[in-house]
């Protein structure tokens, strides 16, 4: 379990070990890859090897269209693909250093399927994620490394509540919960998706069910956009 927040790492990492896995938490940032490589270093110190890695670091910072700032731009960026680029690289030079074989995957979003006026450098960060997925697939190939994704719509997690909060600051919303209401609300299924809903697919594409399933992004987002 890695993240920049360290404590929230061992948090995780206590909790499952209290479910009777054995688990390892690292503080790492994603944008700087001495500290993915350094926490590469410690898995495979610690577990022999890596089998899959999950780059699942992101983050938004809502801005309305016309106010994004370059800050802003280099800010989710950074992290959503930056972050996803040298995730995806690393694990994979530590995949073929061990005779090759392996599983990436990346989360994507419905951003990365359609602009949202609120969310110019996140939706771009999430289409770079689907570039990274369909251009890792084809380099790795050879190797047998697979590099899939998942695009989620809106999950309830503490992401979405600290963006009810920017939406309303930023005047794209009026009361805290509307915006996630009214994203929630695009769904086919009639409800926002809960983190149970999204797992199951991230195991899948870990697993060896997925072994010729490769430069792929499955939609788990309950009907919210329909390609």
């Amino acid at each position: 379990v890695g993240d920049i927040n360290a404590a929230a790492a061992d948090t995780v990492a206590a909790k499952l070990r209290d479910e009777g896995h054995s688990v390892i938490s690292v503080a790492m940032d994603v944008t700087k890859r001495d500290t993915v490589r350094a926490a590469i270093a410690k898995t495979v110190d610690q577990f022999g090897r890596l089998d899959a890695m999950f780059n699942n670091a992101g983050l938004n910072k809502p801005m309305q269209f016309l106010d994004v700032t370059e800050e802003n731009w280099n800010l989710v960026m950074d992290v959503n693909a930056l972050g996803v680029l040298i995730g995806t690289q690393e694990a994979a030079k530590q995949m073929i250093t061990q005779g090759g074989g392996g599983k990436i995957i990346n989360t994507a979003s419905i951003a990365s399927r359609q602009g949202y006026a609120e969310f110019v450098p996140y939706c771009a960060s999430k289409f770079a994620v689907v570039a990274i997925i369909q251009a890792g697939a084809r380099a790795l190939a050879d190797k047998h490394i697979t590099v899939n994704g998942f695009s989620p719509g809106v999950v309830d997690t503490p992401l979405w509540a600290q963006l009810d909060k920017d939406m309303v600051a930023i005047n794209a919303a009026e009361n805290e919960g509307d915006a996630f209401a009214a994203f929630a609300s695009g769904a086919l299924l009639g409800r926002a998706a809960q983190v149970e809903d999204i797992v199951p697919t991230a195991v899948f594409l870990a697993s060896t069910d997925s072994d010729f399933i490769t430069g792929q992004v499955m939609a788990i987002d309950g009907g919210m956009v329909l390609v």
